[in-house]
C-alpha cells in the first residue's frame, strides 16, 4: 500500500462520514498514500471497521471513531481520541453529509434542520475541533466535500443546497483566516456520483439529471477520491479558498 506515497507518510488524516461512498473511497486513497487514517462514522460501525480491516490488511493504518458530527461533545471526544491514538490531525476531510429531499412546499422543519445541522454545522464543529492544533503546528489541510447543488441548486434540495452553499462560503472565509498559519482550506464539489446517497434520490428526479451530464454518466467515488488526495498533498502548495468541481461537465 505504501509503494508510491505523496510525502505525507505517517501523518494523520481524519475523514468524516467515511464508512461508505465518497468518504470510504477517500479514506482508502489517503491510506494508500501513506496517511494514518481516522475513519469517522455516525452509526454504521460494521462498515467502518470493515474498511479499517481492508486498509490494515493492505499494510496501512486505520482506526474507526464514532461521532455524530452535529454534536459538539461527540466531536471533541472523537478528536481527542484520534490525537491520543494516532497523533495530531493534520489533514481533515469534512465529508459527512445527509439528504432529506422534498420540494419546499412539503419540506418539514425537521428535514431542513437535520440536513443543515449535519452538513453545515458538522463541518464547523469538526473544523473547530482540529484547527487550533493545526495553527500551533503551522500546518494543515482542510478539504470540504460539498456538491454542485451548493453552486447551481437542484430542485427538491433546498435544504441540501443551502447547507452545501454555506460550506462553500465557510471554506472561503476560513481560507482567509488560516492561510497565514500554513493551513489551506478548499472545497471539492462532486456532481452525481454512484453512491447510496444517489440511489436514495427520487428516480423521476434523478433520471433526467443524469441524462443532462455531458459525459453521460454518474462519477465514481474513486474519481472523487483522487482529487481529494491532490488537495491534501504537497503538490497542492499554493491553492486555498477554491471550489474544485468534478461533475462530468454538468455545471458548465
Amino acid at each position: 500500500m505504501k509503494g508510491e506515497t505523496m510525502g505525507f507518510e505517517d501523518k494523520v488524516a481524519l475523514v468524516t462520514g467515511a464508512s461508505r461512498g465518497i468518504g470510504r473511497a477517500i479514506a482508502k486513497a489517503l491510506a494508500e498514500a501513506g496517511f494514518k487514517v481516522a475513519v469517522n462514522y455516525a452509526s454504521n460501525r460494521d462498515k467502518a471497521e470493515e474498511l479499517c480491516r481492508e486498509i490494515q490488511e493492505a499494510g496501512g493504518t486505520a482506526r474507526a471513531y464514532p461521532a455524530n458530527v452535529a454534536a459538539a461533545a461527540e466531536v471533541e471526544s472523537m478528536v481527542e481520541a484520534v490525537t491520543s491514538d494516532l497523533g495530531p490531525v493534520e489533514i481533515l476531510v469534512n465529508n459527512a453529509g445527509i439528504i432529506r429531499d422534498s420540494f419546499l412546499a412539503m419540506m418539514s422543519e425537521a428535514a431542513f434542520d437535520d440536513v443543515v445541522d449535519t452538513n453545515l454545522k458538522g463541518t464547523f464543529l469538526v473544523s473547530r475541533a482540529v484547527v487550533k492544533d493545526m495553527m500551533r503546528r503551522r500546518f494543515g489541510r482542510i478539504v470540504n466535500v460539498v456538491s454542485i447543488s451548493g453552486l447551481i441548486g437542484t430542485p427538491g434540495q433546498a435544504n441540501y443546497a443551502a447547507s452545501k452553499g454555506g460550506v462553500i462560503a465557510m471554506t472561503r472565509a476560513l481560507s482567509k483566516e488560516l492561510a497565514r498559519y500554513g493551513i489551506s482550506v478548499n472545497a471539492l464539489a462532486p456532481g452525481f456520483v454512484d453512491t447510496d446517497m444517489l440511489a436514495g434520490m427520487n428516480p423521476k428526479q434523478l433520471e433526467p439529471l443524469i441524462k443532462s451530464v455531458p459525459m453521460g454518466r454518474a462519477g465514481t467515488p474513486e474519481e472523487i477520491a483522487r482529487v481529494a488526495c491532490f488537495l491534501a498533498s504537497p503538490e497542492n502548495s499554493y491553492m486555498t479558498g477554491q471550489v474544485i468541481v468534478v461533475d462530468g461537465g454538468l455545471s458548465v
